[in-house]
């Protein structure tokens, strides 16, 4: 099958459209978790409705998809829980208590911990400025969180750093499941352990039908914009989570995956100027010069491992979260 033609300029449109989906999808998050769905109800409904998309469109066109081996259960089983629904849950636990740019600042640090796995477990070459990378991200975060006065909520950044450690495990597990199967295949059988695991825990069935058609108001900046809970729940499982996901897969059908990562992290940037203009949540200029850092120091770590060793499972960048 002959390759579709590269265009850099397309690709980095997918991944940036992608990224301000997901950006935007924070601040969504959020005005519908203080309407009364809580985090692990959020994000039940997220892993079922990407499971039900995923398994609908390979049910039309890879049903091949659908036969798996033991082993790989069990590994999709690992990934959708240890990656998937814990990277999701505790994402929703961190914003609900932190700015939404913050929280992805730490969740975004995953990038640091894959690049250290690669050279502490994987033996992968790793260049030199991995190290600055990490003290970058440390003294970035330590402004942040202005670590002398403990500002931000505690649970809040524990929730973050554990949303990067299950977002580097997703990353590295996610990276050789698409090595072997379809993207789309990867996010279908992740998802369906995730949707299986939050059935139980998530309390779904706590739910009041009342509360979907209940109006409420957009809050911040949108709070005269009053809609029925559905309407922005709607927007979280579909476009806040499935469409970006495929976009940004297909910008690495034009760019290479180390670019891609790097548009990619443009989601920060994204997440900080909506939830700024919709919620107005700011910070400090101090704070705001410690995100900065943090920011550069992950579009470094990006590019810290060696390419031609993280290409053996490609691609660089995981299948997002959707």
């Amino acid at each position: 099958m002959a390759l579709p033609h590269r265009s850099p300029a397309l690709g980095a449109t997918f991944a940036l459209t992608g990224a301000a989906l997901f950006g935007i999808n924070g601040s969504m998050s959020k005005v519908v978790m203080a309407a009364g769905i809580t985090p692990e109800q959020l994000t039940f409904a997220r892993a079922l409705a990407t499971m039900l998309i995923a398994g609908t469109v390979l049910l039309v066109s890879d049903r091949g998809q659908f036969r798996v081996t033991r082993r790989e259960l069990g590994f999709y089983a690992l990934l959708g829980i240890a990656g998937l629904a814990m990277i999701q849950w505790l994402y929703s636990v961190a914003i609900a208590r932190l700015p939404v740019g913050v929280a992805l600042l730490f969740e975004y640090t995953a990038v640091v911990l894959v690049a250290l796995t690669a050279l502490l477990v994987f033996k992968e070459r790793v260049h030199r400025r991995l190290w600055w990378a990490i003290g970058g991200v440390l003294l970035g975060l330590a402004v942040v969180a202005e670590l002398w006065d403990s500002s931000l909520d505690g649970v809040g950044v524990l929730a973050g750093l554990g949303a990067a450690t299950a977002y580097a495990f997703y990353f590295l597990a996610g990276e050789r499941s698409v090595a072997v199967r379809p993207p789309l295949a990867v996010a279908f059988w992740a998802s369906t352990f995730a949707t299986a695991f939050w059935a139980a825990f998530s309390g779904w069935w706590r739910i009041d039908p009342a509360l979907l058609v209940e109006r409420i108001s957009m809050d911040g900046a949108l709070a005269d914009v009053v809609l029925p809970l559905w309407v922005p729940l709607l927007w979280i499982v579909a476009l806040g989570g499935f469409a970006p996901f495929v976009l940004i897969f297909m910008s690495l059908r034009h760019v290479n995956a180390t670019a891609a990562g790097i548009l990619a992290s443009s989601e920060v940037l994204f997440a900080f100027l909506i939830a700024w203009l919709w919620l107005g949540e700011t910070l400090a200029p101090l704070q705001l010069a410690g995100a900065a850092v943090v920011l550069v120091a992950i579009v470094v770590a990006q590019t810290a491992r060696d390419r031609e060793a993280a290409e053996v499972a490609t691609p660089e960048v995981p299948p997002e979260v959707p």
